[in-house]
């Protein structure tokens, strides 16, 4: 852009009946031109992604808002659904009992798969294991 806000390129024009040394002569300022509008387009991409990214985002909040007051009534439901044969406190304590069976449930496979990550040997131990194997390789030549 130039300082009175003009672009630096130039017009369209028909260019058939252009030497082979003009069109050569002009190759790098096309070149240049290329280079800037792809990054000018990949800006404009950058920033339509994150703010479609951003407004997605917003939109899984409230998703996930409504559903943080949804567990509760469907609670309620089965609470009220249960005390139709029983009476409502041991409703509740079942319900109750449930919730805590799964919470122990769903954590013991929480601790499960930690369990096997912390297992596995990271790229750093790995590299760490190699030096030392190559240290006392070296000890045992001299």
């Amino acid at each position: 852009m130039r300082p009175d806000g003009t672009s630096q390129r130039r017009p369209w024009r028909d260019r058939a009946d252009d030497s082979l040394l003009t069109l050569l002569g002009d190759l790098p300022e096309l070149v240049t031109n290329l280079v800037k509008a792809e990054v000018d387009a990949a800006k404009a991409w950058v920033s339509r992604t994150a703010k479609d990214a951003g407004i997605g985002s917003v939109w899984f909040l409230v998703a996930l808002f409504f559903l943080f007051w949804a567990v509760p009534v469907v609670l309620v439901f089965a609470i009220a659904g249960l005390s139709s044969w029983w009476p409502v406190w041991l409703s509740a304590l079942a319900v109750f009992g449930i919730l805590l069976l799964a919470v122990l449930l769903f954590a013991l496979l929480g601790i499960l798969k930690f369990r096997k990550v912390l297992a596995r040997q990271n790229p750093a131990q790995a590299v760490a294991a190699d030096i030392r194997l190559v240290k006392e390789s070296g000890h045992d030549e001299f």
